[in-house]
């Protein structure tokens, strides 16, 4: 295995749990378990092989069909927070659009892995966005907005990669916009279109829309270089700033141990990313280097989301920082990925 990388993924886990531990020691409990049923999941994914299994259409579609039956599964279930998006077996809670993210990741790894002489074709393009838009529509209808952002970032990621014509991505963007109008109309919550307002008029409605952003903001404002210290983040203790473990988990970070803690957890995740690249390069199938890729391209944009909503360049839409914030179902769905690549790094040897 990636020493390196498993380093890295272990500072994040304990600046996640550093976090919890001085919010909220119930997420704390919650997470360690979660984090402890994830290294189990990790340690299996690495035990299999993915390499003669993407010869069998059936195993790769059959676990993008056992995603889309989660979904429509989930419009049934109880609401949680306005969101029909989990599904609740006993005690535990699981946001099935995380595991469309990694169904998606994997089909999308075997279909450009055999196409990616031919990917900047049109039919291909269209072919990979009919993989997307079924998802992400009943991903939309739940509503949520947050999650599709993420599923449409996997797939235009992969085209921008491919060497794609100019005129097929126009075609992939006017796509999006088209999406995106219908999406305002009649797929976003009042409150998901305020959301988007506000980030055009952050001095407006600061006690409403624009409140958390503002709080975030303070909170790495006031760190300075080293922090509050551990349990002494006011935003987060005073309740100021709201979802500080899960949307607001870097601000709420930053805030008690300052920049240079901020930086630290930067460096570990981007190490991350680095180490993936790294064991996609020294693959020897184009199905490992496409899933590395992808990972790659999934992590990132999570994090480009959720940093960009905590500063305001974003609106906020409710995604988790990778291996940072509280939320199992995205901490195991991550942890499979990994092991999935630490496989890939194993068997690159032989």
């Amino acid at each position: 295995m990636d020493w390196i990388l498993n380093s890295s993924l272990a500072v994040l886990a304990l600046a996640s749990l550093l976090i919890l531990f001085s919010g909220d020691r119930a997420l704390f409990n919650q997470q360690l378990v979660w984090y402890g049923v994830g290294i189990v999941a990790m340690v299996m994914m690495t035990r299999i092989d993915w390499r003669p299994l993407i010869n069998y259409p059936w195993v790769i579609y059959g676990i993008y069909s056992i995603a889309i039956v989660l979904l429509i599964a989930t419009l049934f279930a109880t609401p949680i927070r306005n969101i029909r998006g989990w599904l609740v077996l006993g005690p535990w809670q699981f946001q099935t659009s995380e595991f469309v993210k990694l169904s998606l990741l994997i089909v999308f790894s075997s279909f450009w892995a055999k196409a990616h002489i031919g990917i900047a074709h049109l039919k291909n393009v269209a072919a990979s966005f009919l993989f997307f838009i079924v998802p992400a529509t009943l991903v939309l209808m739940q509503p949520d907005m947050g999650s599709t952002l993420i599923l449409f970032g996997l797939w235009f990621g992969y085209l921008l990669v491919s060497g794609i014509q100019w005129k097929h991505l126009l075609i992939a963007a006017a796509l999006f916009l088209i999406a995106s109008g219908i999406s305002w109309n009649y797929g976003l919550a009042d409150y998901q279109k305020e959301r988007v307002i506000g980030l055009f008029y952050p001095e407006q409605d600061p006690l409403g829309v624009n409140y958390s952003v503002i709080q975030s903001k303070i909170a790495i404002g006031s760190a300075g270089w080293l922090g509050k210290g551990f349990g002494r983040g006011t935003q987060v203790r005073l309740g100021f700033l709201p979802e500080a473990e899960t949307d607001f988990i870097f601000a709420a970070f930053i805030e008690e141990w300052g920049l240079i803690g901020g930086v630290v957890a930067l460096v570990a995740f981007m190490t991350v990313l680095i180490r993936i690249i790294f064991a996609g390069l020294a693959s020897t199938n184009n199905f490992s280097r496409m899933f590395c890729l992808g990972a790659v391209i999934l992590f990132l944009v999570h994090f480009i989301l959720n940093t960009g909503s905590a500063i305001g360049l974003l609106p906020v839409i409710g995604v988790p920082f990778p291996f940072l914030s509280y939320g199992g179902s995205n901490l195991l769905t991550s942890l499979m990925i990994v092991g999935i690549i630490q496989g890939i790094v194993i068997r690159s040897k032989f």
